[in-house]
């Protein structure tokens, strides 16, 4: 369990620094082709397909992040309602969904890209099956993470009220 935990932790930290580094290079390929337009007066051709190709993995990779914390499993009202007992049968039952929609990105992800390998972003110069492949990419991962945080146990949320 330990292994597990360990791989666990070094996964989402790698996950997390390729999200940022994708968000930072999105920033400064946006920054640069307002720069190029406006300023010298030349547009870039591949500044606008970088832009885009980074933050749909990046959102895509974040989405991992996210299913690995809980944030996107939560049913919190109807959760702090129920008993213990049933409050983790609605989990279990989140849970089942959110897999069957997971791996349905994926299966669909992987085909959509599998489908489009031979088909190349004219700016870019590469495989637009690489912008595709974030699909399947980012969904097996928050599968992976929802997996993990279910596995983590019961939760019970606290919800002051003033």
């Amino acid at each position: 369990m330990r292994a597990f935990g360990l791989i666990d932790r070094s996964l989402s930290r790698l996950v997390s620094w390729v999200a940022q580094a994708l968000m930072w290079s999105a920033v400064a390929a946006g920054f640069y082709q307002v720069l190029a337009r406006f300023i010298l007066a030349s547009p870039s051709a591949w500044s606008e397909a970088w832009t885009r190709a980074a933050i749909i993995w990046a959102v895509m990779l974040g989405m991992a992040l996210a299913f690995r914390q809980g944030a996107m499993l939560g049913v919190d009202l109807l959760h702090n309602l129920l008993a213990p007992r049933k409050a983790r049968l609605l989990e279990h039952l989140v849970l089942l969904i959110v897999v069957g929609f997971l791996g349905f990105l994926v299966w669909i992800g992987a085909d959509m890209s599998w489908r489009v390998r031979f088909q190349s972003t004219p700016s870019l110069g590469v495989s637009i099956s690489w912008i595709y492949l974030s699909i399947p990419t980012g969904a097996l991962l928050a599968l992976f993470g929802a997996l993990a945080y279910w596995a983590e146990g019961p939760r019970r949320l606290h919800i002051e009220t003033v």
